[in-house]
């Protein structure tokens, strides 16, 4: 049994829904999302990135900069670009890419069903990384950005959903600057929410997609108030964090590419010469860019030249979930032992380079600042829940979600 619940969302009154959403705060730097935001006091990038209100000189770490935060969420609802809802509903969140669509159902998921492993997680988080979102939650009273949850697609949940799009008027529609329509439902039926209730209690687990960071911190945040409350009921929205959930069919995992800036001391032909012990070396003839057309497949820029690399038989184990994913395959036979990149999430020879760039930006990397890229082929969403479903980890930067989910359309508060 799983908990997925409805909330009274503060979310954008819908004449400002296109300037209040906003792009994930950690798929920019600070100097990018100052400049998205810059002519646009609506951005809710004031709210998840607010050191863009401050002085370039302060930490993003900076209690001031939570504390902005707060200001600039409090600012957005005193100004009227935020309403709360009045009653607990269910939101649809639809978007629409390049002709892929994905539809979500946005409520809110247990925090005992997280510490129970009732939601699976594949990636590991770094405490350093947590804290910060922990802050922003914390001072906001609000998670201000949801997660990205997946579960295995339900017909009962499926049939819903389109109904009511059927049935009823969007209170959002709209396209954003990256030419990616999103489009918003309000369910306030409460035979059709107790429906979707039920059903999420007889869906085994939910999965993280993407957003385990953000995850972690809420639920730190609400273990911190639990402490502080300790008469709680578990009624209480602290217990619950905001989450939009897809089935798992509508996601649309991209490749997320390497680029290293060295060949650890090796000349290109030694290099070559060292990968042909794991991998067939093929120099690719084509036009443009090599782009893997399958598992175990990869592509590698050197020296102005496009290779195919095809992993031998021997390098990994087919029945293991998580050395048989390519990112295992190339770290454990290449990056590591050839490249000397131990440890991908802290080596600074290393950089990762999500689909959505196209691998035309991993020439770009290699002329400028880098000496070698690697293309891959996309891990699957089913790989992905076997990992989860065996308790195990997938390597850094295994998977690259398209399109991303907005921030500021639903904000869950917390008291």
């Amino acid at each position: 049994m799983t908990v997925f619940k409805p909330f009274k969302a503060l979310r954008p009154v819908e004449e400002f829904a296109n300037k209040v959403a906003s792009l994930p705060y950690d798929v920019m730097n600070r100097q990018e999302a100052k400049k998205m935001a810059f002519s646009n006091d609506k951005s809710f990038l004031h709210v998840v990135r607010s050191e863009i209100d401050l002085d370039d000189d302060i930490s993003p770490y900076d209690n001031r900069v939570y504390q902005k935060a707060k200001e600039n969420l409090n600012k957005f609802i005193n100004e009227g670009f935020l309403k709360r809802d009045k009653q607990k509903c269910f939101y649809i969140y639809r978007q629409e890419m390049n002709g892929k669509i994905q539809t979500g159902l946005v409520g809110c998921a247990g925090v005992d069903d997280y510490l129970n492993n009732k939601i699976k997680k594949h990636e590991h988080t770094r405490p350093s990384k947590e804290i910060d979102r922990i802050n922003n939650f914390d001072y906001c009273n609000a998670n201000t950005a949801p997660i990205f949850l997946t579960y295995r697609k339900n017909k009962e949940v499926s049939n819903i959903i389109q109904s009511w799009m059927d049935n009823n008027r969007p209170v959002y529609d709209f396209i954003s600057d990256d030419e990616i329509k999103h489009i918003v439902w309000v369910i306030d039926n409460k035979e059709i929410i107790e429906s979707l209730i039920n059903i999420f209690k007889k869906i085994e687990y939910l999965y993280i997609a993407d957003g385990h960071h953000r995850s972690a911190s809420a639920i730190k945040v609400a273990l911190k108030r639990r402490k502080r409350n300790t008469n709680y009921n578990g009624n209480e929205e602290f217990n619950y964090f905001l989450s939009v959930a897809f089935p798992d069919e509508d996601l649309y995992i991209m490749d997320y590419n390497r680029v290293v800036k060295d060949l650890n001391g090796l000349t290109s032909d030694e290099f070559i010469e060292k990968i042909k012990e794991k991998f067939e070396v093929r120099p690719y003839e084509g036009q443009g860019c090599y782009k893997p057309n399958k598992k175990h497949e990869f592509g590698m820029y050197l020296d102005n030249k496009w290779y195919s690399l095809i992993a031998k038989e021997n390098t990994f184990n087919k029945n293991d979930e998580v050395s048989s994913l390519d990112a295992s395959i190339l770290q454990d036979n290449l990056l590591k032992p050839i490249l000397g990149i131990d440890d991908p999430r802290t080596n600074e020879r290393i950089d990762f380079i999500g689909g959505i760039r196209g691998l035309e930006e991993l020439e770009t990397r290699v002329e400028n600042d880098m000496k070698v890229a690697f293309s891959m082929y996309p891990t699957t969403i089913e790989d992905l829940l076997k990992v989860a479903d065996a308790d195990k980890i997938m390597p850094p930067k295994s998977t690259w979600f398209e399109p991303k989910l907005r921030s500021g359309l639903f904000v869950h508060e917390l008291d």
